[in-house]
């Protein structure tokens, strides 16, 4: 199976498409070879029959022409200037970013944003709890030692390992609407399903397991607690 070149510059692909059409080759086998050294999206049947025709028509040059029009607004201090206040307010609109700049339209903030300076908007990244400073070096204690007994004991050691979780469990959990999903044909009537939600009434559900399995799953008596000594 031959090779993909991935992401190539338009004027190579255009390159290939005249060299083959000297070769003599037609549209159809042309844009066939394209896309199996290319890919299948790098460039339509239409396009590339477009570029056949003006290269039998006698075109040499394989880049776009330059266009006319009016210059672009967007300039090196501009950008400098909108990535200031990006920096000043990371959670900053391109409403709030065209009130600061009125005499700059929002399709080119949004360009200077997510082209020119590369910003993306992302979520904080969630995690179960944050660990202090004392949390990660008893971690690190504990990833040495166990480290230390692989080295000695081999892989023995992990099935003396036990390890205890806790989750809230409802009494009642509806099923979900993924869940609720059936094969039908197309034409069949839709089941009507009422929203539910999760029971308030809950139970603490502990649960402990080695490498082979769970060992132990135990329900806290209401009104009960967890803590160390338990």
């Amino acid at each position: 199976m031959p090779h993909t070149i991935e992401n190539p510059a338009d004027s190579e692909v255009r390159t290939v498409i005249r060299f083959l059409c000297a070769q003599g080759f037609k549209s159809v086998d042309i844009h066939h070879q394209i896309s199996e050294v290319y890919g299948e999206n790098i460039m339509s049947d239409g396009m590339g029959r477009k570029w056949l025709r003006v290269f039998k028509d006698g075109r040499t040059n394989i880049h776009d022409e330059e266009r006319s029009g009016r210059p672009s607004v967007i300039t090196d201090e501009l950008i400098q200037k909108v990535d200031c206040k990006v920096k000043e307010n990371r959670r900053f609109t391109i409403s709030s970013l065209a009130e600061m700049f009125p005499a700059v339209s929002r399709s080119v903030l949004y360009e200077i944003v997510s082209e020119r300076l590369n910003y993306r908007k992302l979520c904080s990244r969630w995690v179960p709890k944050m660990l202090t400073d004392e949390h990660k070096t008893k971690r690190l204690g504990s990833a040495l030692s166990f480290l230390e007994r692989c080295s000695n004991e081999g892989d023995d050691f992990l099935s003396h390992i036990v390890t205890g979780d806790e989750t809230w469990v409802a009494y009642v959990t509806p099923e979900s609407k993924q869940q609720s999903m059936e094969w039908r044909h197309s034409s069949s009537l839709r089941k009507v399903k009422f929203k539910q939600t999760i029971s308030a009434q809950k139970i603490m559900c502990t649960v402990f397991w080695d490498r082979k399995g769970v060992l132990l799953v135990d329900f806290l008596t209401r009104g009960d607690t967890i803590n160390a000594a338990a």
